[in-house]
């Protein structure tokens, strides 16, 4: 089975790659013999960006994420390069971020140069019920803004990166405005908290063939003889799994502190029709695509239109909560700053907008997802709790009764 990201990108190599090449001697002044810290990095995005970060020797490399299984997988991938591992000390600890025991770590292990974090809950489908709304708010604020101060209380000078999403832009998703409020709790008054070194994050597209994205569903589907099924008039922006990589390693050295680096990409040029990449990925995969708007006649078909040389291509009303018709990378009010770059530029970070102190909310949300108060379950109560970080998401909010889960 074919699963080549030039379907989505229309692009045979990366496009930072020219990038890489112009600034290697500041990348490798920045990371050679560095100690880093990678947190949340056995998944799609933080182990593509911990292969570009070992090419370039740092002393110690560890790496933390929840997810054992992808731990493993990713020291395999690692250990089985052609070239050795340049790393003197390199770990992988299946470990929290947000928990204790990541402090402690810190403390005893520290102090690291460069820290990069991409622990996320970053899927639009988590607005589904209040329990993984209010998980999404411990994940993405919460713990956020909990491990900037261990930052703070352990590596001062380090440098920080975690990554963001085009979604923060003029949020419509509770994702988007979680990680838009992510981005308030890795600059708002930071250099007040003791944290001396850059602070950066990034905005970035799909990347394809990630772990839970649309085009990898849309193999493993073929793989099993279901449908493969995306919304309709849908348009997005899609990197390859090595664009995400070097996005991440050149934004976090190279970004200015306080600022979001983008990709430079362009709308008329980038933006594609998620249905079409569904096209696409059946005829290089040498299926016609078959168009089918009933879920149970797709589900049906697929067995029979495979054996044809056909395959069904269910496609749906995007009527979803939370679904942004298109992705874009400046939001409402912001501004955009060249950083000497060819394929990528900034967005100058934007203060908070709400009344409400930063710190105060955050206490607020932790009270609550910690059991420390009254929830009220109801879905806009969460929503004008996030309201008090970034107001115009009360009204951008798409709202729908219907979610993915209930979707093919």
């Amino acid at each position: 089975m074919k699963q080549s990201a030039q379907i989505a990108t229309n692009r045979a190599s990366s496009v930072f790659a020219e990038d890489l090449a112009a600034r290697d001697k500041e990348l490798r002044a920045a990371i050679e013999g560095a100690r880093v810290l990678a947190v949340g990095a056995a998944g799609s995005i933080g182990s593509s960006t911990v292969h570009v970060l070992a090419q370039y020797k740092p002393k110690s490399l560890h790496i933390i994420d929840q997810n054992e299984n992808a731990l493993a997988e990713l020291v395999r991938q690692l250990r089985s390069s052609p070239k050795p591992l340049p790393v003197e000390d390199f770990r992988t600890l299946p470990l929290d971020y947000g928990a204790p025991v990541t402090r402690a770590l810190m403390a005893r292990e520290g102090p690291y140069d460069r820290i990069l974090n991409f622990a996320a809950i970053k899927h639009v489908r988590s607005e589904k019920d209040a329990f993984s709304i209010l998980q999404m708010f411990d994940t993405n604020i919460v713990k956020q803004a909990r491990f900037r101060r261990w930052i703070a209380e352990t590596a001062p000078k380090a440098d920080y990166f975690s990554v963001s999403t085009d979604k923060a832009a003029n949020p419509v998703s509770f994702m988007g405005a979680t990680k838009r409020a992510m981005e308030h709790a890795l600059f708002d008054h930071v250099r007040e908290e003791g944290l001396a070194g850059n602070v950066t994050t990034a905005r970035f597209a799909n990347v394809a063939f990630s772990n839970g994205s649309l085009l990898q569903a849309f193999a493993e589907r073929l793989a099993r003889r279901e449908p493969v099924a995306c919304p309709r008039n849908i348009r997005r922006y899609f990197v390859s799994l090595e664009e995400s990589g070097h996005i991440c390693a050149l934004a976090s050295v190279l970004a200015p502190h306080a600022h979001i680096a983008i990709p430079r990409l362009d709308p008329e040029a980038n933006l594609v029709l998620l249905e079409d990449v569904a096209r696409a990925f059946l005829k290089e995969n040498g299926l016609e695509p078959v168009e089918f708007s009933d879920e149970r006649a797709a589900c049906e078909a697929a067995p029979r239109l495979h054996n044809e040389g056909r395959y069904p291509i269910l496609l749906t009303p995007a009527d979803t909560a939370g679904e942004k018709p298109f992705e874009e990378f400046v939001g409402e009010g912001e501004e955009t700053v060249e950083i000497d770059l060819s394929a990528m530029l900034a967005v100058k970070y934007s203060d908070l907008s709400g009344e409400t102190p930063f710190a105060a909310v955050v206490e607020e949300i932790a009270d609550i997802v910690e059991g420390r108060c009254e929830v009220d379950f109801e879905k806009i109560a969460l929503k004008q709790l996030i309201g008090k970080i970034e107001p115009r998401f009360l009204s951008s909010h798409i709202e729908s009764a219907r979610n993915l889960d209930e979707r093919v």
